[in-house]
């Protein structure tokens, strides 16, 4: 049997235009509500915010990130707010894995995490999760993961299959990196220095099709 998770981690999927949640992530945090409720794990929401379309602004004039959303989310159900953790820093799906790691599960000592993601956005995610959390050094026990997947929900099929496709070219993307790539520093250098949403100067691409836009 699988020992009691000590954290859930869920990606974010964008917001609507008004700072809400969008109908393909809402599945997420109510999986990881089931299976929060019984046991002690926490749920991490990952995300600030995508590179692919502007954050919204609350009336005071702040942005509006995905993860302080979905903690909202998970208060508004009557999760307790002291088994909630954001990550802010994340702006793709490297990103939510290497900040999870960086910011909560390496401190907190974290070990045995479930991720989960929609079922279009899984393959990626798992590539990118068992790579970055497999990498040298780990302090300790190795990281054990599990993934769960849920259903596509909320996305017309054309703009499924535009990010169906998406998500295939950047899976092939993640696996060419992730073999050159073997340590945390290896991967920092790489972040930083290289990565469109992360190194200083450079300027993220957006989608060439305008549908796989609104998954996001």
């Amino acid at each position: 049997m699988t020992p009691p998770f000590d954290a859930i981690l869920v990606p974010g999927g964008g917001l609507l235009k008004d700072g809400s949640l969008p109908p393909w992530v809402t599945p997420r945090f109510d999986r990881a509500l089931h299976h929060a409720l019984t046991n002690t794990a926490a749920i991490l929401a990952l995300s600030a915010a995508t590179t692919h379309k502007p954050l919204p602004i609350d009336p005071a004039g702040r942005p509006v990130y995905e993860s302080t959303q979905a903690a909202r989310y998970l208060l508004a159900k009557g999760f307790p707010a002291t088994r909630i953790l954001t990550e802010t820093a994340s702006w793709d799906t490297i990103g939510n894995a290497w900040f999870a790691r960086a910011i909560h599960t390496d401190p907190a000592g974290f070990r045995n995490l479930l991720v989960i993601n929609s079922a279009f956005h899984m393959p990626r995610t798992e590539a990118i999760f068992r790579w970055v959390f497999a990498l040298p050094p780990v302090s300790g026990d190795p990281y054990r993961l599990t993934f769960e997947t849920v259903a596509d929900a909320g996305l017309s099929p054309e703009a499924l299959r535009s990010r169906t496709a998406k998500e295939q070219a950047g899976l092939r993307n993640v696996l060419a990196i992730s073999a050159k790539i073997r340590t945390l520093a290896a991967l920092h250098h790489w972040l930083f220095t290289e990565h469109d949403a992360y190194a200083a100067g450079r300027e993220p691409a957006q989608p060439s099709d305008p549908a796989a836009l609104r998954s996001y």
